[in-house]
Formats: structure tokens, sequence, C-alpha cells
């Protein structure tokens, strides 16, 4: 993998059900708690590896503020639409990446292996423990709460 730096000046964009909608910079997201995790994961071009580094989804989210609606255990009803440059997009719940439930260290990352990103990676989801790589969202672009 070459040593070139993502695509700095693309957004992601935080909507739907947010008391916060925000747009975060690579640099507003390399400014939260850095988390790293270990994958391994299929591809159509054969098995990825790799240690990414970025910040939670979790993280981010609690930053946005969702709104929940009444009801027992309504934030578990949140689902999350996290979409691509390229119009691909993956959906994730609540319970998944909540501490308080799975907690499953889902994150946005910006570097692989000590290196940033491909330009063409942008910020990458990335979702450890996936037997097969299809929610590794390229370029993220916009993660819609529901």
């Amino acid at each position: 993998m070459a040593d070139v730096a993502p695509n700095t000046g693309a957004a992601v964009a935080i909507s739907g059900r947010v008391h916060h909608p925000q747009s975060l910079m690579l640099l507003d997201l390399q400014n939260l708690p850095p988390t790293h995790v270990q994958v391994s994961f299929v591809t159509g071009h054969g098995t990825e590896t790799g240690d990414y580094t970025g910040v939670l989804l979790w993280t981010v989210l609690v930053n946005a503020v969702e709104i929940d609606e009444p009801g027992r255990n309504a934030r578990l009803r949140h689902t999350f639409l996290v979409t691509g440059r390229d119009g691909y997009g993956v959906v994730l719940s609540e319970g998944e990446i909540d501490p308080d439930f799975e907690g499953k260290s889902v994150i946005l990352a910006y570097a692989k292996d000590g290196k940033p990103l491909d330009a063409g990676d942008g910020i990458r989801l990335i979702v450890p423990n996936d037997r097969h790589g299809g929610r590794a969202v390229r370029d993220v672009a916009n993660i819609d709460v529901h």
C-alpha cells in the first residue's frame, strides 16, 4: 500500500435523528481518542488483515446526541446507515456498538498498520469480527441516524 494521505478535504456528515448534526473532517476525527482494532476478513480479492486506527463510531454518535422516542430501552431502536461516497451503504444497530450492550469496537478508521489510508479509502468503517468485509465501507460520506 502506498503511503498516501487520505482526502483531507472530505467530511463525514452525521445526520438524521440527532440533536447536533455535524460534519467531521479528518482532523476532527484525529482529535478524538484513538482506538486500534486488529481485523482479518474475507474480501472478493482474498483475505485482508490489518491493524486499523480510528475513532469509535460510538464516540462520534455520542457527540451528535441521538434523539430518543419515549419508551423502554428506546435507544436500542436506533440504526445507523453508513454510506460511502460511491453510494454503498450498510446498517449497524445501537445494540452492536453501545458499551452497555455488545460494545463492539466499530471504528471510523484513518490509518492502517501505522500509515494513513490510501486516498481512495478516505475514512473507512471497520467492523471487527465480521467474517466478510462487506461492512468495511470505504470513503464514508454520511452516517444517518434512524
